[in-house]
């Protein structure tokens, strides 16, 4: 299916590996020039020439912290009025919520909430003008089914679902969406180092750890990343403007709910 795409400017944050990087490279695959971002120069320069050489799409490479004024005024340096908008950010850590101070609240906050509204409040009147604009939020699986450890990210993470759902409402009619991913364990670096943590407190090896919760999944197995790429492509697509203000878990079936 061509997704109608090709010559569309996006901005991916977040997106030098994983399942920001599986979204940079899906865009590009459909035509799409793409910003690409982090903080790891190297890292990031070596995604940006893999996705170059997979796919021959111009990719840009930003290196800076969104979640700071400089950051979000080199990304928007590289690419004034981006088409589309994947806000994506790393989660804080498993914590229990006690030790949880009130600055490492307002950080949790700020990264996962505020850094994303900030990002739309500059795309979007843009987007409204020109009569079309695609804004995918990828937040996480613990949005609907929150996780002990995880209360800082769920809490963002759902804040920012909030926050927006009526924005999109406000846009749809001109053709800007404004919808949400959330991805339950997918095969990535987190996904990893938080079995080996777990592995390491049951005393048991890595590969049976795995196992253990691969088990716990309906789907039996990990999601991919470019799995989830894909899915982000469809909601930036030309076919997705009757879709918007909505949340698509991709999790194998782990949350049992009949609404999604």
């Amino acid at each position: 299916m061509d997704l109608g795409i090709a010559g569309r400017k996006a901005i991916v944050c977040a997106s030098s590996r994983g399942l920001g990087r599986a979204c940079a490279m899906a865009l590009a695959q459909e035509g799409c020039e793409v910003v690409i971002n982090g903080r790891d120069k190297a890292g990031l320069e070596k995604t940006a020439e893999e996705i170059r050489r997979a796919t021959g799409a111009k990719v840009t490479a930003v290196a800076a912290d969104v979640g700071s004024p400089q950051g979000q005024e080199a990304l928007f340096a590289a690419c004034a009025e981006p088409d589309i908008l994947v806000n994506n950010n790393g989660g804080p850590p498993f914590r229990d919520f006690r030790e949880l101070g009130r600055q490492q609240m307002i950080d949790g906050v700020i990264a996962n909430m505020v850094t994303a509204v900030e990002l739309v409040q500059k795309v979007i009147d843009p987007m409204v003008r020109r009569g079309f604009g695609r804004i995918v939020n990828i937040t996480s699986g613990s949005v609907k089914m929150p996780l002990a450890g995880l209360d800082l990210s769920s809490g963002a993470r759902a804040g920012l679902t909030a926050f927006l759902a009526g924005v999109a409402r406000s846009v749809a009619a001109s053709n800007v969406t404004i919808n949400f991913l959330l991805p339950g364990p997918f095969d990535t670096d987190r996904l990893r180092s938080g079995i080996a943590i777990t592995a390491k407190a049951k005393g048991i090896s890595m590969e049976q750890a795995v196992k253990e919760r691969e088990a716990t999944v309906p789907a039996k197995r990990f999601g991919q990343a470019d799995e989830f790429g894909h899915a982000c492509a469809f909601l930036c697509s030309a076919h997705a403007g009757y879709i918007t203000g909505q949340n698509l878990l991709l999790d194998g079936g782990l949350f049992h709910g009949t609404l999604g």
